[in-house]
């Protein structure tokens, strides 16, 4: 007979073979595999549908952000290249959002897409948002914290690339 502290309470329900506890870890990042992934594809597609962001000049453009953001940037050289052609750099920051997103969405090439959230959100948190004071104002220092996870973890399920990984464990075992 045993009294005292329970210390069976996280194996004491098993899901399918695992502890609740167990299954609440195996999918932890999923929540912020979905927001980061419909975030960036929704950044991307209203970037892209945005009549006055594509333009060089104006209000709304890339081409103004880029201008009133030059002085207070940390890396003013980064804000003078997207100046040489602000249209098509906006274009590229538009379809490498969307890409981003899609894969990470899908779990399509996971690490790779959660990398380039991170650059992302790196190069818009060296430029537009770096003078946001205090520093936690500014949005994309927390999507690039929130993005180094996925960077780490990849999409391992429920992902395209989890299912390329058990078809290549498929195919693998048949040699044998």
């Amino acid at each position: 007979m045993t009294h005292g502290i329970r210390t069976d309470t996280h194996t004491s329900h098993p899901i399918g073979g695992r502890t609740w506890r167990d299954t609440a870890g195996h999918y932890a990042l999923l929540p912020l595999r979905i927001f980061l992934g419909v975030t960036f594809i929704y950044a991307g597609l209203d970037k892209l549908t945005d009549s006055s962001f594509l333009k060089a000049g104006g209000a709304g453009s890339i081409g103004d952000t880029m201008n009133s953001v030059r002085g207070s940037a940390a890396i003013p050289a980064l804000v003078d290249l997207a100046l040489k052609s602000p249209v098509g750099f906006g274009y590229a920051i538009a379809l490498g959002e969307l890409a981003v997103g899609i894969g990470t969405l899908l779990g399509v090439l996971g690490r790779l897409a959660a990398l380039g959230g991170a650059l992302i959100s790196l190069s818009l948190w060296l430029t537009v948002s770096w003078a946001s004071t205090p520093y936690y104002y500014g949005n994309d220092l927390a999507y690039l914290m929130a993005w180094l996870p996925l960077v780490l973890a990849g999409a391992p399920y429920l992902s395209v690339d989890a299912a390329w990984r058990a078809r290549r464990r498929q195919r693998a075992a048949g040699y044998r």
